[in-house]
């Protein structure tokens, strides 16, 4: 295309839309009308001002996150190399090295909403229909346990959802209370007569280097146990069954049938079937190939008791270094007793 062509096609798309600054500086066009804005505006308020007709849930959203999302934020919103993790890091936001998730630090759920609607997903922004973009909110919100799998997000239902931090952030008024404080000449020279020394040491970044004995990639972290202790953990599971309790956990199970299944004809997919692994020595399912540090533990010992599940649960890749396991985990007890309760009633 000419140069005067394009300078024509850029005049008429402004003569179309025109700003009330630019209709009068430049004398093209006219004024937007309120409508004409209103038609491309896709603002959406933490009051939830702005937000679609639509709805979605997570069942719908598992699906769409799969095929729109996972290839960078993963099956279970845990990330993918540097993209970044969207589920977890509840707890973790007084710590050194905090975890920022859509769950743990976003304040309020139209700031989800309103990035993925424009943003997302990454190479083709603006694809996503208002129903698909409340599902995939409605998966994000179930990945970090804040919702259940049934409930229907919606322009009626969404101020429901309580974020974790909505009370974590303050009005900024710096430019009111601290500007004045600062903004003064600044001293060029003879500033500061006392030495400069280091007081602190930037381990949380690991760019301070460090005089200490390489950790081996495959440290498993649950020590091992001794004999006598994973016999006595092995009787305990089966002592009871509460098939009320295991009925909640097929529904917690969900988030995990991704990867594993259970139940009669139950196969090895991306984890392994978990039939009768309650009580069973860990990495000795047929056929599926475990990390290494995961058939190591089988070796050394460790048994899937109850207590063991739930703190493998509760934390896969903390409670074992080098882990297959990509899921962040399930934080709550109940939600760990409950699948638990679920996988016993598939015995070998």
């Amino acid at each position: 295309m000419s140069k005067f062509l394009k300078s024509t096609a850029i005049l008429a798309a402004l003569s179309l839309t025109a700003t009330p600054v630019l209709a009068e500086k430049l004398g093209l066009g006219r004024a937007a009308l309120t409508e004409e804005v209103a038609a491309w505006n896709g603002e959406i308020s933490p009051d939830g001002t702005g937000l679609p007709a639509g709805s979605g849930d997570a069942i719908v959203g598992e699906e769409i996150f799969a095929d729109q999302c996972a290839a960078c934020h993963g099956d279970f919103a845990e990330g993918i190399g540097n993209w970044p993790k969207l589920a977890g890091g509840m707890g973790t936001l007084d710590r050194e090295d905090p975890l920022k998730t859509v769950g743990s630090y976003w304040p309020y759920l139209s700031t989800a909403f309103d990035y993925i609607k424009r943003s997302m997903p990454y190479g083709n922004a603006g694809t996503l229909s208002d129903d698909e973009t409340y599902a995939i909110v409605a998966y994000i919100l179930y990945s970090n346990d804040l919702i259940e799998d049934d409930f229907v997000l919606s322009k009626e239902t969404f101020l429901d959802v309580e974020m974790p931090n909505v009370d974590g952030f303050i009005l900024d008024d710096r430019a009111e209370t601290e500007y004045a404080q600062w903004r003064v000449e600044p001293c060029m020279e003879n500033c500061k007569p006392e030495p400069v020394e280091v007081t602190m040491r930037a381990t949380v970044l690991d760019v301070t280097p460090q005089e200490e004995a390489a950790v081996s990639d495959d440290v498993v972290v649950a020590a091992p146990k001794p004999e006598a202790e994973t016999a006595a953990a092995a009787e305990v599971v089966t002592a009871s069954f509460d098939a009320d309790l295991a009925a909640e956990g097929e529904k917690v199970f969900r988030k995990c049938s991704s990867c594993h299944q259970v139940g009669e004809n139950a196969k090895n997919r991306v984890g392994p079937m978990l039939n009768g692994i309650v009580g069973h020595a860990a990495g000795a399912v047929d056929g599926f190939r475990y990390s290494n540090p995961m058939a190591d533990a089988g070796e050394d010992g460790l048994v899937w008791s109850e207590q063991e599940l739930a703190a493998f649960l509760a934390d896969p890749r903390g409670y074992m270094r080098g882990t297959k396991m990509a899921f962040a985990g399930l934080k709550d007890e109940g939600d760990q007793a409950a699948v638990i309760e679920y996988l016993k009633s598939y015995a070998d």
